[in-house]
């Protein structure tokens, strides 16, 4: 036996070290290549595209989309995963509607997840692009088409979808969870502190309540009509339907799938997508049997985005910064150190004649708030600063928006939402009776035990409510110089109520209503410089430029590849993770909005 193994082991551990050292000379030799080869792409751009005539544009709208575009590598598929933002989309669609070699839109509609106002706004793109005479042909795919998907295909003049495929045509709705039967289970207690009459200042609520106040109820109703009623309204006047009509189907759910739809004239006719394909080629005059040009247009937009980012660089421009994500004091989003590199950055390039600061955000930190209006205020006293408000630009979001010249937002964007809160948590009682741990102290002055583990006295409360109240005095205040209002004018329109953009402007909170696409002309035209460029600025690296060579066949327009985690478990993550990073007070949207 001990000669068997030492033979095994003189023949084994050669061969094996052999064969190792080989596949890491290999492993070296291929990244060597792999680096010459990419680093033959690194002085240039993304390889242009050669169209032909009569070129279908592929618009395939599915993932998230958001104000900034998004790009992760894949490394067990050796591929870029790629999410187009909206000025890409925008920017794209308009390029398309002046290139001649562009015929159409074939637009498929594949459940993407986004707010009221980007669904507007890309509506509004897509009408702009057919009012130039060339068309826009949708299909909703999939098993269950939602409500928004119905919503931004309407605009379409041809609208087409699988028979029988789910769709509920059923109005609004908005669900909040609440936690205290599980926190009390739990035996963990919490205090909340709002500012003055903040009654509408809801987002603390789940923590002390078991369902929504009659304030948050109100508000709640109002802001779900107010949505049904723009969106319902542009919907009729698309389709030439009553509005009247469709609140009636909705009402008693006429509409639960495709056919439905298509008898109550949403759409054009229920159609196979091969057929759909087939009538796309009558559309741009080819025969029946010559393979349809379809162009992916995540590869136009990005190019056409990308070259006039570059070309825009080098003359007088117009800066526009997306703030999209939560107020915080650090990391991504509308962090105070990205923003205030931003603002910085085009405050002092003499090349930059005007800024568009465009909110996406439904807040954060009081904090970062503060840091970041004093640097949008900066820019504001230097140069025409005009704030573009997405889908939310609430509470926080609304503060750094204060200092802006004119303040445009959708009819549809969730603003407002003046006011402060702080959660106090504490579960002392939690430890002992459920985990068996007590805790002990000695101090050296009288207010130097706030804890975490025990509830704080009367007194040490006040002393938290003074300062939320001085936070709150001071968000009034900016608010107040900012839209020139009196300060009981504006605590008319505070108390954290959230408003549509419609509603806000009506208050005075907003100045016009309109997109991103509306605050740029509307500064093009001030200013005198036509050039844009976006902030934050990707670079095309070389990487990318090789990778998309290598799987541009394979590449799915606006799609994020992700773990299939149940949607309900993807928000309570989210929920937690947002809670663990609540730091200080808080100026934050009690509510985000999902539309089906």
């Amino acid at each position: 036996m001990s000669e068997s193994r030492l033979s095994f082991g003189k023949l084994f551990w050669p061969s094996f070290l052999a064969v190792f050292i080989a596949g890491l000379v290999g492993m070296v030799f291929f990244f060597l290549v792999l680096g010459g080869i990419i680093g033959s792409f690194g002085d240039f751009g993304p390889e242009p595209l050669a169209l032909q005539n009569n070129t279908v544009l592929h618009l395939q709208l599915s993932g998230a989309i958001q104000d900034e575009s998004d790009e992760t590598f894949d490394p067990a598929a050796f591929r870029l995963d790629r999410t187009l933002g909206l000025p890409e989309i925008i920017v794209g669609l308009q390029e398309a509607a002046q290139d001649p070699k562009i015929k159409g839109v074939f637009l498929e509609m594949k459940n993407p997840a986004m707010g009221m106002a980007t669904a507007q706004e890309l509506r509004a793109a897509l009408r702009d692009f057919q009012q130039t005479g060339k068309f826009v042909v949708a299909y909703l795919a999939g098993e269950q088409v939602g409500q928004l998907d119905y919503y931004v295909s309407s605009v379409c003049k041809e609208i087409y979808g699988m028979h029988g495929a789910t769709f509920l045509w059923s109005g609004l709705h908005a669900e909040s969870y609440f936690f205290k039967k599980l926190l009390d289970e739990l035996q963990i207690g919490v205090m909340v502190v709002r500012g003055k009459e903040n009654d509408f200042k809801s987002a603390v609520e789940p923590f002390f309540r078991t369902e929504m106040s009659d304030s948050s109820r109100l508000q709640m109703q109002v802001l779900l009509a107010e949505l049904w009623a723009h969106t319902s309204s542009e919907i009729a006047n698309s389709r030439g339907l009553d509005s009247a009509l469709l609140d009636s189907l909705a009402n008693h759910l006429l509409v639960r799938n495709l056919t439905h739809a298509a008898s109550h004239k949403l759409l054009t006719k229920t159609m196979y997508r091969g057929e759909v394909l087939a009538l796309l080629k009558k559309k741009v005059g080819i025969e029946e049997n010559t393979p349809l040009r379809l162009q992916a247009f995540g590869k136009y937009a990005r190019d056409t985005f990308h070259d006039n980012q570059l070309l825009a660089k080098q003359e007088k421009h117009i800066a526009v910064i997306l703030a999209e994500g939560d107020v915080s004091t650090e990391g991504e989003g509308v962090s105070t150190p990205r923003m205030t590199k931003m603002l910085r950055q085009v405050r002092d390039n003499d090349d930059v004649k005007g800024v568009i600061l465009r909110i996406n955000s439904p807040g954060g930190s009081a904090l970062a708030s503060e840091e970041i209006w004093k640097e949008v205020a900066l820019t504001a006293a230097k140069k025409p600063l005009f704030v573009s408000m997405g889908d939310y630009a609430a509470s926080g979001g609304y503060y750094i928006a204060t200092p802006a010249v004119r303040i445009f937002a959708n009819s549809t964007t969730l603003t407002g939402s003046i006011g402060v809160f702080g959660v106090l948590p504490y579960a002392g009682t939690f430890f002992q009776n459920k985990l068996g741990i007590t805790t002990d102290e000695v101090k050296t002055h009288q207010y130097g035990s706030l804890s975490l583990t025990r509830q704080l006295s009367p007194e040490e409360f006040n002393f938290m409510q003074e300062e939320v109240d001085v936070v709150y005095a001071q968000f009034i205040k900016r608010v107040g110089e900012g839209r020139r209002m009196k300060p009981n004018v504006v605590q008319l329109n505070a108390r954290g109520r959230v408003w549509t953009g419609s509603a806000a402007q009506n208050r005075g909170l907003v100045d016009e209503l309109g997109g991103l696409t509306d605050a740029t002309k509307a500064l093009q035209k001030k200013v005198g410089v036509r050039d844009v460029v976006y902030y934050p600025q990707k670079e095309v690296d070389a990487f990318s430029n090789f990778l998309e060579l290598l799987d541009e066949e394979l590449e799915t327009e606006n799609t994020k590849v992700t773990a299939q985690i149940p949607e309900e478990l993807v928000v309570y993550y989210q929920k937690y993770t947002q809670i663990k990073k609540m730091k200080g007070l808080q100026m934050r949207l009690p509510f985000v909005l999902s539309i089906y």
